[in-house]
């Protein structure tokens, strides 16, 4: 007889499914029966449990998921049209969208475009800096080239009051295919969460011999803007580096972060940094780096064990999908 619990586990599981594909297909027309067949509920159960599971109707969730999309994309992509974004977020036209995008953010695309450029363009050339946090901290932003591989590097100070420093390198990353678990809700700052979701993936992959001290990576991918999503709706999967055949089931659920060039920022990091090093990379970094961000999840990849660091940090390094702009 299967027990509470493992009913329970069952449902993320087809539930996380749904949301991987959803997110996959964000673009293009979904059917309600088509995501039923991906959870493998009849479309009138699959729609009443998906409500019920994630706080939202399917057709909110969606619609909320690309007028969010197509809000970060408007000032991240400056020489994209709105019609254009409208339609690569899944929008049937363009006056579908204004009116999607005006009820859900109370602007016009075009103001919220306006708005997000007079946010990002405060840089001063001439002493390549970039205030953030309300003048409490600025950053330095420094570019040189690697006499041993001949690549750019960038090297990041924040100044005044955490005084972060990173290192900043564009790469070619390969897919990896990683097994998760996935949280809906704050985070920020919430050390105690995020032992307990690597818990529960550690304790089960520890039987299944897929835990390699040597080989295994851990990550956290991020599935939303945390400056556009509501916090309560915001997405995390923390997840472990896995073999391509490896079987999940329960609220273990399988994806694959997509390969390709990442601009890769290394820090040493407290538990409460994590935002302000977030923030040396998309307010410091980004706005003079000669790139955008690529339409893929960013994530952060985890170095060592902060327990063994003399002062308890985390060496991660802050992975952020980019093209040339």
């Amino acid at each position: 007889m299967v027990n509470s619990e493992q009913a329970r586990q069952d449902y993320v599981s087809r539930l996380n499914r749904v949301l991987d594909y959803i997110d996959a297909n964000l673009g293009r027309e979904m059917t309600l029966n088509e995501l039923a067949a991906v959870a493998n509920f009849s479309p009138y159960h699959f729609h009443r449990i998906f409500g019920s599971m994630m706080g939202e109707p399917l057709y909110k969730f969606i619609q909320r998921t690309r007028v969010e999309k197509a809000a970060s994309q408007l000032y991240l992509y400056p020489h994209k049209s709105i019609t254009e974004i409208a339609l690569d977020c899944g929008f049937g036209s363009s006056a579908a969208f204004a009116r999607v995008f005006k009820a859900h953010f109370k602007v016009s695309a075009s103001e919220w475009r306006e708005l997000g450029n007079s946010k990002n363009n405060q840089t001063d050339g001439k002493n390549r800096q970039m205030d953030s946090n309300d003048g409490k901290d600025s950053i330095e932003v420094k570019v040189y080239l690697d006499g041993v591989t001949n690549n750019l590097k960038w090297s990041i100070t924040m100044t005044e009051k955490s005084q972060l420093k990173a290192e900043v390198e564009v790469k070619e990353l390969p897919d990896i295919h990683v097994a998760y678990v996935r949280h809906t809700g704050p985070y920020a700052g919430d050390g105690q969460l995020f032992q307990m979701l690597f818990g529960k993936l550690f304790q089960w992959a520890g039987p299944r011999g897929l835990i390699n001290p040597q080989q295994t990576q851990t990550f956290t991918l991020y599935h939303d803007d945390p400056n556009i999503t509501e916090e309560r709706k915001l997405r995390i999967s923390c997840c472990i580096s896995v073999p391509e055949d490896t079987e999940v089931s329960g609220e273990i659920g399988k994806t694959v972060i997509s390969g390709g060039k990442y601009a890769v920022s290394r820090f040493e990091l407290s538990t409460d940094e994590y935002s302000q090093a977030w923030d040396a990379v998309f307010k410091g970094w980004l706005p003079q780096s000669g790139f955008v961000p690529d339409d893929k999840p960013c994530f952060e990849r985890y170095l060592n064990n902060p327990e063994e660091h003399p002062e308890k940090k985390c060496i991660v390094e802050i992975c952020v999908p980019v093209i040339p702009m």
